[in-house]
Formats: structure tokens, sequence, C-alpha cells
């Protein structure tokens, strides 16, 4: 078993692992990576010159021992964690190893919800107040949230997602509070900690899951209760419309994505900019069946069109987090050079 890297720094390992890993791997993790911690790891990175072959199998090994060290602490707790590595790695190792996770790899309040049936959750919380909703909803898997999002009361909805954009740290003591009568209710168990939730990226994701009647109804509200948020938030997320800001080659590719179908209904009530783009990165003869196929198509259900809008808008999504096309979110980092 390899010995930790004890003459690395945190950051050298993490330079070393990196570079390890390859530049696909490694592009993907720096997603994740707030731009502070991108810059100095990037800098860590350049100062590198050569990558021995057993520090990189030390550094690899340490990280996988870490990995397997979060996973038993995740499924089993604190004391089911010391007793599987003690058996793995011995008790000094073991000791070691816990000690240097139990400060930042606990589970977070309200794991046990993220095991429910988002149904199950609901009703439990569809009578709550707004804030004590908001708090439980930013702890949840995105996913589940956008569920419940989508079933509250339209006038709840977007009081709801502007609480949870503006929700910074909250109290430990209300955290817990809330969290054991929700796990009473659904008789559950759970291991607390107290990081915070909520912010502007947990709505965002949110809001990302949800209908696009949904998403309409809770962004056109926040733009009347506080016009300043919904523009932050609009401004990290991708609606159908901002197909226009695409290049032309992302478009191409989310047409050959898409079912026709889709893309009809999509653009029956979209603007002229919209359907400009759209056709002007098909095949003459395509677009022109398209305008006839809408034309004889007839009036649609607006219902209809917003499935369709959704349907698309996840799809480019997918192909936006696999690498193949490019959205701009906005600043200068999402400039394309």
């Amino acid at each position: 078993m390899a010995r930790l890297q004890q003459g690395l720094t945190g950051r050298q390992k993490a330079a070393v692992l990196m570079i390890s890993l390859g530049p696909d791997v490694s592009a993907n993790i720096f997603k994740h990576l707030s731009d502070d911690e991108i810059e100095q790891l990037t800098l860590e990175i350049a100062n590198v010159r050569k990558v021995e072959p057993q520090e990189k199998e030390n550094v690899l090994s340490e990280f996988h021992q870490l990995c397997v060290a979060q996973e038993y602490i995740s499924s089993g707790g604190i004391k089911y964690a010391k007793d599987v590595l003690e058996k793995a790695l011995g008790p000094q190792r073991a000791i070691e190893m816990i000690n240097r996770l139990t400060a930042t790899l606990q589970v977070r309040p309200f794991d046990f919800a993220r095991k429910a049936d988002p149904s199950q959750i609901l009703n439990f919380i569809q009578n709550e107040s707004p804030q004590t909703i908001a708090l439980i909803l930013s702890y949840l898997q995105a996913e589940q949230a956008s569920l419940i999002l989508s079933s509250l009361p339209q006038e709840k909805q977007a009081d709801v997602a502007k609480r949870i954009a503006l929700m910074e740290s909250t109290n430990p003591e209300i955290v817990s509070e809330v969290e054991k009568v929700l796990e009473q209710k659904l008789s559950a168990t759970v291991v607390s900690d107290y990081s915070s939730a909520g912010g502007i990226q947990a709505i965002v994701d949110i809001l990302n899951g949800v209908d696009r009647g949904t998403e309409r109804t809770i962004l056109d509200s926040l733009e009347i209760q506080d016009p300043e948020l919904a523009e932050e938030i609009k401004k990290r997320m991708f609606v159908f419309e901002d197909i226009v800001s695409l290049d032309n080659r992302a478009i191409q590719r989310i047409i050959r994505e898409i079912e026709n179908a889709d893309l009809q209904l999509a653009l029956k009530v979209a603007g002229d900019e919209v359907k400009d783009v759209v056709f002007k990165n098909m095949s003459k003869r395509m677009a022109e069946t398209f305008k006839e196929e809408m034309e004889y198509m007839g009036p649609v259900r607006l219902r209809d069109v917003e499935e369709a809008q959704t349907r698309i808008v996840a799809i480019i999504r997918r192909l936006e987090e696999s690498g193949e096309i490019v959205i701009a979110r906005g600043g200068r980092d999402d400039i394309i050079v």
C-alpha cells in the first residue's frame, strides 16, 4: 500500500492529481471549482515540471483512499467508516484518514429526504411557510426540488424560488429543528451537519428541471418582485429563446439531435429572430418543408408547445454538459475566442 505523500502540500497533490487524470477529466473537475480555486490550481500545475511515476502512484492511491473513506462515512457513518478502514489500512492509517475527512465530508442535513419520494415530501411540506419550504428544497437534489416546486400552488412558487435564491447560511438550530420534524414524519434516519445551502445557483439548478410553464411563471413573478434577482437568475439559465445566442455549429448539432415534431411545435409561437436563426442552419429544402408543415399544423395547445420547448432545452443542456456545445452564461469567462 502506498504511503501518504507527506512531502507535498494539498495544492501540490491536487496539481499532480489533475495532471495524472488527463485534460478531459481535469476539465470537467474545473467546472465545479470557484474562480479562485481554478486560478490557484492552474498556477500550481504550471509550476510542475515533471511527475515521477512513484509520486503519481502515491497521489492517486491517496485520492482513491479518501474517496472510499468518504463513501463509507456517507453510507454508514463515522464509526462504520472507522471499522472498515481499520481492517483495510490498520488503526493508525484509519484514524489519520478519518481525522482528515470528518471536518468536511459528513452527511449534509436532510440526507434522509434526498432518498425519499418527492410526492411524499410534498405531502408533508406543502402547507408549511414559504421560508420552511425553501429551506428544505435547498438541501434536496435538484431533480427532487424541481418536481416539488412544480407541484406547489402558483402563488407560492415564485415566493419559494426567491427565498432559495436569497438564502445564505441558516442558523444550525433552525436547520436541525426543521430536519427533526420532517424526519419524524418520514420515519427515517439522518446524520446531520450544518453546511450552508440555497443561493442563486441552487434555484437555477431547480428551475432547470421544472416544466417550462412553471419556469415562466416563477421568472415572470420575480421580474415584478425583484427585477435584479430575476435578471441574475436568467443570466445563469438557458431557455428556448436563448438558442439565438448559440453559434451556427451548435445549432446544427441541436437540430440533428432533436425530433422534428418537437422543433416544429417549439417554433410555432417563437419570435422571428428565433425562427430565422434555426432556418438559417437548415438546408434550404429542409427549411421550406418545416415552414409548410408548420402552416398545415393549425392551432396547437400552448401546453404542448411548452413541453416541446422543455424537451429541447433538456437536450441542449445535456449537450452542453457533455461538452458538445458551449453556452455562454455571460461575463468574460464565457467569451469564446
